[in-house]
């Protein structure tokens, strides 16, 4: 990316939620460079306009250059369209650099765009690996990386995935976790939120739940397992359910009921973080949240037989459970609630990975 004295142009791709929670610290660095200009560009796949608003204002993410409105669509579909709207961009743009973060449907397409178009790509969480092959993610994650030229890794685990790949020492950077850029900045804020008084939360030990992934919520009977273990919980605990379309959607088609679970819309990102924050237990299946809960230590189950984010385990904080109802309640069965996990924060978990990232920019353009 050397361009001598003008300034360096780069795109900026998000396209999903945790898309613009990695991003926004690294905008925010951008803007503190003269070398760098750069647009923002939203593919449109999370294409809830009222909820990636409320995003973007909790992040202080200044509104997308580019919006292309993709929406839903199969696997496909989505990534095809995301192909064919974002090449336009490229053309008229000719950026020097398209930086793309996660592993959503958007972060391959527009990769690809990009590459095929001879223009260098940046992977910011890149080597992230579950080794499970039945998970899209994997896929997004496994090709994306193969085609960048700078990838930018948060733990030693996506260091050592890449090179075993064959991947070029040179092209790989140990910088840390953006998510944790945002986390720290964002924190205070949110815990002036009132969320936990309007749940009449302040004060008491529950358990926050997110699931979203289609192995758990697209199974009649796994799903049933997973809500039949919340119920049982529920007799000692709150249960707070910020439910995903898709999981409220399946719970109608599959009539399945959730008894005893409080169940919220989906949350912006200030008062889902004051809920985390402030959990004895949360219980997901994301990726995201696993890191987050690390950084906080709050207990985390994922409700999943593998994890990309091995150093989540590796700490203590996370533990991999089976979605069945008496392997939810056995693991909940020896976690104390409201205890924190003691332990050291990852290595370059500390709040300055887009400063890190944006340096390597800017020494590669000297």
């Amino acid at each position: 990316m050397n361009k001598g004295d003008r300034r360096a142009n780069i795109v900026n791709v998000v396209g999903a939620r945790p898309n613009f929670i990695k991003m926004a610290p690294i905008v925010e660095e951008l803007r503190k460079h003269e070398k760098i200009e750069f647009i923002l560009v939203h593919t449109g796949q999370h294409y809830d306009y009222e909820m990636s608003a409320t995003f973007f204002a909790d992040l202080s993410l200044s509104d997308p250059d580019i919006h292309l409105g993709v929406g839903s669509g199969s696997h496909a579909e989505q990534t095809g369209q995301i192909m064919m709207r974002f090449e336009k961009v490229l053309v008229e743009h000719r950026p020097d650099l398209v930086i793309v973060v996660g592993d959503v449907n958007s972060t391959l397409a527009c990769a690809l765009a990009a590459t095929k178009l001879h223009i260098p790509v940046a992977h910011v969480e890149a080597g992230l690996r579950s080794f499970d092959r039945m998970m899209p993610e994997e896929t997004n994650r496994l090709i994306t990386d193969a085609i960048s030229d700078y990838l930018f890794v948060t733990e030693k685990s996506g260091k050592e995935n890449l090179l075993k790949e064959g991947i070029a020492p040179n092209k790989i950077f140990l910088v840390g976790n953006v998510m944790i850029d945002t986390l720290v900045r964002m924190l205070p804020r949110a815990l002036k939120r009132s969320i936990l008084n309007g749940l009449n939360l302040e004060g008491s030990e529950y358990v926050l739940v997110t699931l979203h992934r289609p192995s758990n919520v697209d199974r009649f009977e796994t799903l049933r397992e997973i809500l039949s273990a919340l119920e049982s919980i529920s007799h000692r605990y709150p249960v707070i359910f910020p439910m995903h379309p898709r999981t409220r959607e399946n719970l109608d088609k599959f009539e399945i009921q959730a008894r005893g679970i409080t169940i919220l819309e989906p949350l912006g990102y200030l008062d889902f973080l004051a809920l985390m924050n402030s959990a004895g237990l949360v219980m997901t299946d994301s990726g995201g949240i696993q890191e987050e809960t690390t950084y906080l230590g709050v207990p985390c189950l994922t409700l999943r037989s593998s994890t990309e984010r091995p150093l989540t385990t590796e700490l203590g904080t996370n533990r991999l459970v089976d979605s069945q109802r008496q392997a939810i309640l056995d693991a909940i069965g020896g976690i104390k609630l409201g205890e924190r996990v003691t332990g050291r924060h990852p290595d370059l978990w500390d709040g300055r990975t887009a400063d890190r990232i944006a340096q390597v920019m800017c020494d590669q353009g000297e």
